[in-house]
């Protein structure tokens, strides 16, 4: 709770300290209160910390957290109408209207009665701040500066999803006993082994890990008669992993389907509810003990200390074996602890962990006051980011991009005096620190600057007993408390629009499954204060026009909707919105001509059937970070005279879209511009903007795949000349030459080339790049042939040639 509240009234001492709240109370006449206001809240906000560690053995200093944060959301909602006011006087004086000239600053029908009602919440606000200030008294809070930040500079790499076998830690004996229960009289034969959590697809993922892939549009009587006929006959082990399945039904018709196999086939089940274990169970459960103390302590020092190190610290190890037994066993316990302390050397920091007496507040479960306590060592910005997991099911694949964007939404990312940090690699370096804090796991790259992640189960169990009061995951069965702020719906759930109703401040609404519209519409004429709405899935053809109500949104996500037409022109009057997801809606007829009032715009996704995103030359979204065109068929051009328009664009994706045949984007006004990704675009050739060969670019990345008409790389590349690190060309059939410049990319690191058949040679001084590190060419005989002979000597600084069969 501490760390919410510590969090908004960060962002309300930002937006009173803004330039444009002063120029609001000259206006409004309120300096006097926002000044108090701004005094107040910077005292409770110095106690919040001691607030924090105190909150969980005081039951009247968490209810007045709990009414901290209520009053400081409405003051945020307050200064946040506001800022819409800011902005919309901003797109006024864009848009060169005569009769929007000559409004006043403030664009209300009217501007008294607007100043006066701002006015009144305001002193309304400040006099309940005042009553909490007075409340902090009873409580003797100290004040303090918190002394755990987050290191800009990763403290360690993010762990991939294999696992090293020196990792691979005790439990010799349980490995005897398992293996011995399964062998039986045919134990010679052949068995295939596979993992799969316990989920709806879980006969789809048989099938697939047998044979390959399957038909998606099967039904389910046809995939029950599919596996019936694969384990015909066969001898089987099957491993069900961290089932949480109480339905004795389901586990019935499961394992009727699987009953066809051979004698001695076997079904593993794991789970950490007795309760499924007596369900499943034909035979007596098999209990694992917890992890032997000297593995526990194996497992602590590979995780707390470099190779070897404990050997240096004597005393530190001392306190790691006393902390090692307050794990009582628990792998995940220990080595999210050790992660913890990784490459600290303070025996304060260890004793802080050894002896916070979280450890005895909950002793049900070994697990979660250990993962607390881990928690509880977290800066507030990543407490408050950690929360908002809480609204995604267990073992959901997170993806950075959509993570990011959320938090962001939520004003959570805390921005640098680095201007070279953007808000999106602050976010970035969030989740690296929660990845080397072992909150975050199985991470795997999908390109350059993506990547996906999950939790595990007990890390998702932490996050919803720490959201439990401020986040809900909505299903069939649910209740929703009343002072919930942020909803997932993970069901089709028509019955809970009745429960909305005593809703008052939903700030998030994400669905993860197709909804009734009555439901979308609902929550969208309800809420009135969402920063996000998540609607990906849906199926309604026109978004309600009173979408361009909500002021205060953020986040739009209407993705993966095939049926939606048409954008009512009401959403550009969104103009708070920082990121637009419209990817694959294949069906969206055209993009609102006003959509260039959408200033906050930073990250846009989009599929389209127009032939131009913007008609007329309009269009000038000056905030934008991310573009991402996709698989829109007919487009022919990007974005018609918006020169000087896109200068803070960083990543341009444009995939799929074979009618293209101009960027029509003005090379040189996308200084900032550092990944550019185009794939499958049978019409473009990149030959525009030839003259523009002594630019200064910032691009680091260039992937180009599947452009049949391109014949050499543009002369722009050279202003890339010293950022320039990765550069791969594939599947461009006509590609018949390397420039003789490209040795002038002294920063290239990589240089890949697939599948180019046309090309036969590299240009001359190709040694002159010294900072390449790795070469791939593939698919192409005639240069990896030349490349093995004669242009050895130029390549042969590389460490790392692939040349191919």
């Amino acid at each position: 709770m501490a760390e919410i509240a510590n969090g908004i009234a960060m962002k309300v001492l930002e937006q009173i300290g803004s330039l444009a709240y002063r120029e609001f109370c000259m206006a409004c006449g309120v300096q006097k209160d926002l000044t108090k206001l701004e005094c107040t809240v910077s005292a409770i906000k110095a106690v919040l910390f001691d607030a924090e560690e105190r909150q969980a053995s005081d039951q009247r200093l968490r209810t007045w957290l709990r009414q901290l944060k209520d009053v400081l959301n409405d003051a945020e909602n307050v200064l946040d109408e506001f800022q819409y006011q800011v902005l919309q006087k901003e797109v006024n004086k864009r848009s060169r209207s005569t009769c929007q000239k000559v409004r006043h600053f403030f664009s209300g029908s009217n501007p008294l009665l607007f100043r006066f009602e701002m006015a009144h919440k305001i002193k309304g606000i400040r006099e309940r701040v005042d009553d909490i200030d007075a409340d902090k008294n009873k409580f003797n809070l100290a004040q303090r500066l918190e002394d755990r930040k987050i290191i800009l500079l990763g403290r360690r790499d993010m762990t991939e999803s294999f696992v090293h076998p020196q990792y691979f830690i005790g439990r010799e004996d349980d490995k005897e006993v398992i293996i011995h229960l399964l062998m039986h009289q045919d134990a010679g034969q052949k068995c295939q082994c596979n993992s799969y959590s316990w989920n709806w697809r879980l006969i789809k993922e048989i099938l697939k890990s047998a044979i390959g892939s399957i038909d998606e549009n099967l039904s389910v009587y046809m995939l029950q008669i599919h596996l019936r006929e694969l384990l015909k006959d066969k001898k089987f082990l099957l491993v069900l992993d961290d089932v949480w399945n109480e339905d004795h039904n389901k586990w019935i018709e499961l394992k009727d389907l699987l009953i066809g196999g051979c004698n001695g086939s076997q079904i593993i089940v794991t789970t950490r509810n007795s309760l499924v274990a007596t369900v499943m169970g034909t035979t007596p459960t098999y209990n694992l003990d917890g992890l032997s103390q000297e593995d526990c302590l194996s497992l602590f020092v590979k995780f707390a200390f470099k190779e070897g190190e404990e050997k240096q610290y004597l005393s530190l190890l001392e306190i790691g074996k006393d902390i090692v037994k307050k794990c009582k066993g628990v792998p995940l316990a220990v080595k999210t602890l050790a992660s913890l302390l990784y490459s600290k050397v303070d025996e304060q920091e260890w004793r802080v962990v050894r002896d916070n007496n979280i450890w005895n507040l909950e002793q049900k479960d070994a697990i979660l006051p250990a993962l607390k306590l881990s928690y509880n060592q977290l800066p507030f910005h990543l407490k408050q980011c950690f929360a908002y997991c809480s609204l995604f099911t267990k073992d959901y694949k997170f993806i950075n991009h959509e993570l990011i964007q959320i938090w962001m939404a939520h004003g959570i990312l805390q921005a640098t005096n680095d201007e070279n940090i953007e808000l999106e690699d602050v976010g970035d370096l969030y989740i690296k620190e929660l990845c080397s804090r072992s909150f975050f796991q199985d991470v795997v790259v999908e390109g350059i600057g993506s990547y996906t992640f999950k939790m595990h189960n007990v890390i998702h169990d932490l996050a919803l007993l720490i959201a439990k009061d401020e986040f809900s995951i909505v299903s069939k069965k649910s209740s929703i408390a009343a002072k919930v702020c942020h909803l997932s719906f993970s069901d089709s759930v028509q019955e809970v629009t009745t429960h909305l109703e005593k809703l008052r401040k939903v700030r998030t609404i994400i669905f993860h499954t197709k909804q009734p519209v009555s439901l979308v519409e609902a929550c969208i004429s309800r809420f009135k204060y969402l920063r996000v709405l998540d609607l990906r899935y849906s199926s309604f053809e026109e978004l309600s026009s009173s979408i361009g109500t909500l002021k205060y949104l953020r986040l739009l996500n209407l993705s993966d909707n095939q049926t939606i037409k048409r954008l009512p022109h009401s959403i550009c009057k969104l103009h708070n919105l920082q990121t637009l997801l419209l990817a694959r809606c294949h069906n969206l007829e055209r993009l609102p001509k006003s959509i260039r009032n959408m200033i906050s715009l930073r990250f846009f996704t989009v599929t389209t059937k127009h032939t131009y995103l913007s008609e007329n030359g309009e269009g000038c979204l000056n905030s934008l970070r991310y573009l991402a065109i996709g698989q829109c068929e007919r487009l022919k051009s990007l974005f018609e005279g918006m020169d000087g328009c896109l200068a803070f664009l960083r990543t341009l994706t444009v995939v799929n879209c074979p009618s293209l045949t101009s960027l029509s984007l003005g090379i040189k006004d996308l200084t900032s511009l550092e990944f550019l990704i185009i794939m499958n675009c049978e019409e473009l050739s990149l030959m525009e903007g030839e003259d523009n060969q002594h630019l200064k670019l910032s691009l680091r990345m260039l992937k180009i795949f599947n452009l049949p008409k391109l014949e050499v790389l543009p002369q722009w590349l050279q202003g890339s000349a010293n950022t320039l690190k990765h550069l791969e060309i594939e599947k461009c059939s006509n590609f018949k030459a390397l420039p003789e410049w490209l040795p002038r990319l002294k920063s290239l690191e990589t240089l890949q080339i697939i599948n180019c058949p046309q090309l036969s040679s590299l240009p001359q001084g190709m040694q002159g790049l010294i900072a390449l590190r790795e070469l791939k060419i593939r698919a192409c005989p005639n240069l990896s042939r030349k490349c093995r002979q004669e242009d050895w000597p130029q390549i042969a600084h590389v460490p790392k040639i692939d040349l191919g069969e």
